[in-house]
């Protein structure tokens, strides 16, 4: 079993930055993919943006150059440092994997932390 455990939310003023942990723990598992989503207020779950355990990077067209995922594989975590921040970045943030466990590959998904910009 595999748990996902996000950090780094909080309120902040527009323009403002912040950055979001994920942690993985759990026991012989392998990360292919680990990457960020949000759902904003009213709205469904969208990509932020993904890497690849070599270090590939996506993001949504929308974020690039201001969101910059990153990873860390001794630590099994993945962060997104979020710059110039604005009131429709508002959303709960997910943090999600496809994690290979014990020869299966499952979607694992943390259980969110709140980032609220203020205008």
């Amino acid at each position: 079993q595999v748990q996902l455990v996000e950090s780094g939310g909080g309120l902040v003023q527009a323009g403002g930055s912040l950055r979001l942990s994920c942690a993985a723990s759990g026991s012989s598992f392998r990360i292919t993919v680990m990457g960020w989503y949000r759902q904003p207020p009213g709205k469904q779950r969208e990509l932020v943006a993904t890497i690849t355990s070599d270090g590939t990077t996506n993001y949504a067209d929308s974020l690039k150059g201001r969101f910059t995922i990153s990873g860390n594989n001794a630590k099994k975590t993945v962060y997104l440092k979020m710059n110039s921040l604005k009131p429709d970045d508002t959303a709960v943030y997910y943090c999600h994997g496809i994690i290979t466990v014990a020869g299966y590959t499952y979607s694992y998904w943390g259980q969110g932390t709140q980032v609220t910009v203020s205008s």
